[in-house]
């Protein structure tokens, strides 16, 4: 991990776009790491955020895709998303639909919520609008928590 976060950083921005797109999406990662790393190396905070939100934004976009083609047994043999985690996001989003959105920010549900919302064909525009106001608040205040201590 330790590699993959020196590699991204070196990139600057771009760099925390494509980290914030991986741990957006169902894969493991955190950009956080990457985000506090840049923000160290003296990168603009807002352009972090900015950059950090759209990646994070975008692979949650990736797992509504993958979630919207319906594909329940592809999602657990190729991605590795138990039905469980989704059943679970489904369970925690209690009816509530697109507005849930807001909590894909939250480490390993997040992924399930945004798969979640693709399988019950959210409506796409209020499932962006509120995952993106969520992914934006975690990063200012990351940024902010991070700024106290650098």
């Amino acid at each position: 991990m330790d590699i993959i976060t020196t590699f991204l950083i070196s990139y600057g921005y771009w760099g925390m776009l494509i980290a914030a797109f991986v741990a957006g999406s169902f894969f493991p990662f955190s950009s956080e790491a990457v985000m506090v790393g840049l923000m160290a190396a003296g990168l603009d905070p807002i352009g972090l955020i900015v950059y950090g939100t759209i990646g994070n934004v975008l692979g949650s976009c990736f797992n509504y895709g993958v979630g919207r083609m319906g594909r329940l047994e592809w999602i657990e043999k190729y991605l590795h998303v138990k039905k469980e985690s989704i059943d679970k996001a489904t369970r925690f989003m209690g009816g509530r639909g697109a507005w849930m959105g807001f909590f894909a920010f939250l480490p390993i549900l997040g992924s399930g919520i945004t798969i979640a919302l693709g399988l019950m064909r959210a409506n796409i525009v209020i499932s962006l609008v509120s995952i993106s106001i969520g992914k934006l608040l975690r990063y200012v205040l990351l940024i902010y928590g991070a700024s106290i201590f650098i």
